[in-house]
């Protein structure tokens, strides 16, 4: 019996890692303070993101507002694959994205707007205390000018 109980919880670990957690998932609210936008862009001044795991996919949707009033609402549903797929919606520079799982607590994406010459990198970051995510964008803006900017997210 014991044998048994510890085949059985050899089993659970195994599949526990092989099938791990994306803590990247669930609802996170930005942090206007600790975050530092691009130039030439109004800040955010709210905005609450949700991604969920959906099969194969994850589902990601936002709803929230810039400082000089303009709507701030998007959603998309992509695999991590790397593969380009629409974003719909208002308030973001960029109508494309394509993403990959680098770990549980780590997601990258290339973003792009068609016809236009913006294209960033961005890698989003939880925390090991699941608590706090970090997304971290690096690229080209639609003036052909680079930037960087970094925001801070609390899980809701």
């Amino acid at each position: 019996m014991k044998q048994a109980l510890q085949i059985g919880f050899a089993i659970a670990a195994l599949a526990a890692v092989a099938f791990g957690a994306d803590n990247t998932t669930g609802t996170w609210k930005f942090d206007a303070a600790k975050s530092k936008g691009a130039t030439g862009v109004s800040p955010i001044k709210t905005l609450m993101v949700t991604r969920e795991d959906t099969g194969d996919m994850v589902t990601t949707s936002g709803k929230g507002e810039r400082e000089d009033g303009s709507k701030i609402g998007f959603s998309y549903s992509a695999k991590f694959d790397g593969r380009d797929v629409a974003v719909t919606g208002a308030g973001l520079p960029y109508d494309t994205i394509a993403l990959k799982q680098v770990n549980d607590n780590t997601v990258t994406s290339v973003n792009s707007k068609k016809g236009s010459s913006y294209k960033a990198n961005a890698r989003f970051v939880v925390s090991n205390g699941g608590k706090t995510a970090t997304l971290t964008i690096k690229g080209t803006g639609a003036d052909g000018k680079p930037f960087t900017s970094v925001s801070v997210y609390q899980k809701q």
